[in-house]
């Protein structure tokens, strides 16, 4: 599961937990403070998890576009020569020049100069970028010892 959902799902429990706490026992101050700062910190974590953007990847006018937010990524396809998908719990999509060296992108949130990425979410799906890329054109990266026999010595 996502970031995204994760926190949204874990707002709704504690603001859920809040209330449940308010009810159940509404003349004991303390149970009322807690279910208040529950209730409190709940909206606030649903309320972040709401506002966390999606990275989008698009296609259009020969030119490959990943958009996350105000940061936009646009490559011409003339450009790109393969791409990769860094596996982990926050999937990476990385795209190669035509002599298969990764291009460099300017840092997604400023914590760093460049990164040779561009981040994804954890609910997206290898699956569904391999398809996309296949549907656009643009060949995995070959990343055998031996390139271009299958591995065959």
């Amino acid at each position: 599961m996502g970031r995204k959902h994760g926190e949204m799902w874990g707002g709704g429990a504690l603001i859920l937990l809040g209330i449940a706490t308010i009810t159940f026992s509404p003349t004991y101050w303390a149970n009322l403070v807690l279910g208040v700062l529950l209730v409190s910190v709940g909206s606030a974590l649903a309320w972040h998890g709401h506002r966390m953007d999606v990275p989008v990847i698009e296609v259009e006018d020969g030119e490959f576009r990943y958009r996350r937010g105000r940061y936009i990524v646009r490559i011409p396809f003339s450009e790109i020569g393969s791409y990769y998908v860094l596996p982990g719990r926050t999937r990476s999509l990385g795209l190669c020049d035509l002599s298969g060296r990764p291009r460099v992108f300017p840092s997604v949130e400023g914590r760093r100069a460049s990164r040779p990425y561009l981040p994804l979410t954890g609910m997206t799906s290898p699956a569904k970028i391999e398809a996309f890329m296949l549907t656009v054109g643009i060949p995995p990266r070959d990343r055998s010892l031996t390139a271009g026999n299958g591995g065959k010595g």
